[in-house]
């Protein structure tokens, strides 16, 4: 009888290869009953405002007309340019014979790919009983590479003819009847390049504005969509975008396409839009974009005029008409901006959605709180693996000084906090020079302080464990800043987390165990690129635009620095994966210095010997 083969018994709860408390982990997750019982109960319909009694009266076919002699007579109307203040002339005198008084802002400002160009935004008021103000608005500018027929000759061409049908008399005395509302019609400057006017228009804010409505390429082959997304985690309210969906499917008897769920959800999680219902939304305006192109404009070069589809260009101007006439009777109750995410017919309130990630956040601290118990409990240092996820953060804290330093010298394009245009040759022109001397300055960083990051003796699985400990407690602080800037932003951090939560478990068992867990982690950090490269189009670029939002200011500060914070985190759980990780040296451990770091140091210490020397004068006099 052949001697049976011993079984291999699984590793004990509590030791350093299971040092995970699992069960403590899964009933953690009860305490996700409350929420998801209230997110369940925050589903909810929503209702539309009537429409207006009168029928429209937008003519389409003299819309497509005006359209077409835009884009014919003055093609380039990319701003500073002379197109651009011809294009300005052009809309002053289309406005001029209803008799409507044209207000202009002309001001100066530096654009991406454009530098220093003075701009102009217009705007037409027809006074109503009440000076609370709807607002209609269109940009008029291309981007230069066509003639912009679609994008956006056509929503400046509705935007004239809407003008007219609130300025003709329409009664026996040959009076207009006023609205109950003041109606502004504005035509702004740089919506191709980020909308410029747009955001000017928010900071300047002449009116007490109610709602808004943005015509963006209203004549393209396309179907009809609304676009609610802010430049910050916020929704117009959710009867003013139910209206609109409502009044565009009675003209044109097709349903408003709406963004999937999970792209809704990304939109709150990374606020980033192509067109000018941006900058009202984050100042707390209810406004939306009505469009035919999709997340990214049309390509200039395809826009002419010829391809203007007279049938959509008069129902989408009909539906923005009926909108109107809507918000105007009745915009009381369409006020005000909030979070929520579409599903369906029926909307999901937005805190009720942070509520939820915060909730799925408690089963990571409870484990990782447990964790570090366990490494007390066994005497595991945590503070050498404390200090050498420092040293990793100072390391990206240097990253981001040196991107920031390239910035300054020119590497990076230059302008205001808006993001750059998507048909500008900077977009899909990654800088050779700039990129190759930030990865020099980076590797000669890396030179300098990895003597503390590198082993430099066998490391014990205890200390392993350490360090994977100190990455875990990085994480939940990045997790908590995410939660104090943008809670919905936590849609990138959950996967992490969670999964990552698990790498202390599967360090000792088969390499590729550790390596699919580490880069399924990752799936949570690379939606913002992914949704760049896919939705918007960028494909490859993708990474190099999101480098550009970064330079130009429209990602945040804190919010840059969190990322930062998070690479150091992903970095010290990769080098324990890889097994490269090492604690950070005690004094008898650590080499002598270079000639760079002994620089460095006779530098540090004659600053302090001046600052000594500084203040034992003042206490004692010369």
């Amino acid at each position: 009888m052949s001697a049976t083969r011993p079984s291999r018994q699984r590793p004990r709860r509590g030791s350093l290869e299971r040092p995970l408390n699992a069960r403590l982990y899964r009933g953690a997750f009860l305490l996700l009953s409350l929420p998801l019982l209230v997110l369940a109960f925050s589903v909810g319909r929503v209702g539309s405002l009537a429409a207006p009694q009168l029928p429209p009266s937008f003519d389409g076919q003299g819309a497509r007309q005006l359209a077409v002699e835009l884009a014919t007579r003055y093609p380039d109307r990319v701003p500073g340019t002379v197109g651009a203040q011809q294009a300005a002339q052009w809309f002053r005198s289309q406005i001029a014979p209803y008799g409507l008084p044209v207000t202009t802002d002309k001001w100066t400002e530096s654009v991406v790919g454009l530098g220093n160009v003075q701009l102009e935004n217009l705007w037409a008021v027809a006074a109503g009983q009440s000076p609370d103000a709807i607002v209609v608005m269109a940009h008029r500018d291309d981007s230069g590479g066509g003639p912009g027929a679609n994008d956006n000759a056509s929503g400046t061409a509705a935007l004239v003819e809407l003008a007219r049908s609130y300025a003709q008399p329409d009664t026996l005395t040959g009076q207009r009847v006023r609205t109950e509302h003041t109606l502004v019609f504005l035509s702004t400057d740089g919506g191709a390049f980020g909308a410029v006017g747009a955001a000017r228009f928010v900071k300047k804010l002449p009116f007490h504005v109610l709602a808004a409505i943005n015509l963006d390429a209203i004549a393209g082959a396309g179907a009809p969509r609304i676009v609610i997304t802010g430049d910050a985690p916020r929704s117009p309210a959710a009867v003013l975008v139910q209206t609109a969906a409502q009044r565009v499917l009675e003209q044109s008897h097709v349903l408003v396409r709406r963004d999937s769920f999970f792209s809704q959800l990304v939109d709150l999680a990374f606020p980033f839009t192509l067109y000018e219902q941006g900058p009202l939304v984050a100042k707390g305006i209810p406004a939306v974009t009505i469009t035919t192109s999709g997340d990214r404009p049309q390509p200039p070069f395809s826009d002419r005029p010829g391809l203007l589809d007279r049938t959509r260009l008069t129902t989408l101007g009909r539906s923005a008409q009926e909108i109107l006439g809507s918000l105007d009777q009745g915009l009381e109750l369409a006020q005000g901006t909030t979070s929520f995410v579409w599903a369906g017919s029926r909307i999901v309130r937005g805190w009720a959605i942070e509520l939820l990630y915060t909730a799925l956040l408690l089963p990571f601290f409870v484990v990782v709180v447990d964790l570090f118990a366990h490494c007390r409990r066994r005497g595991i240092r945590i503070t050498p693996a404390a200090r050498s996820l420092r040293s990793r953060l100072f390391f990206w804290i240097f990253v981001g000084l040196a991107f920031g330093a390239f910035r300054l010298l020119g590497a990076w394009p230059r302008g205001g906090a808006r993001p750059p245009g998507p048909s500008l040759p900077s977009t899909g022109h990654w800088p050779t020079w700039g990129l190759g001397g930030l990865a020099v300055v980076l590797l000669i960083g890396w030179f300098v302080g990895r003597h503390r990051l590198v082993p430099r003796r066998p490391v014990t699985d205890e200390e392993q464990l350490a360090g994977e400990a100190a990455a875990l407690l990085g994480l939940g602080v990045v997790s908590l800043l995410v939660l104090a800037t943008n809670p919905f932003a936590l849609l990138f951090v959950l996967p992490a987390v969670h999964l990552w939560l698990w790498l202390p478990q599967v360090r000792r068992g088969a390499p590729p165990a550790r390596w699919i867990v580490l880069v399924a982690g990752l799936a949570g950090p690379l939606i913002v690129p992914l949704s760049l490269a896919l939705r918007f189009h960028f494909g490859f670029d993708a990474p190099w635009y999101l480098l550009q939002l970064a330079s130009v200011g429209y990602v945040p500060g804190a919010t840059a620095f969190i990322v930062l914070a998070g690479g150091a985190c992903i970095a010290q759980l990769t080098a324990v994966s890889a097994g490269r990780y090492a604690p950070y040296p005690a004094r008898h451990e650590r080499p002598e210095r270079g000639p760079i770091r002994e620089l460095v140091r006779a530098l540090v210490l004659a600053d302090r010997r001046r600052r000594v020397t500084r203040d034992e004068r003042r206490a004692f006099g010369p």
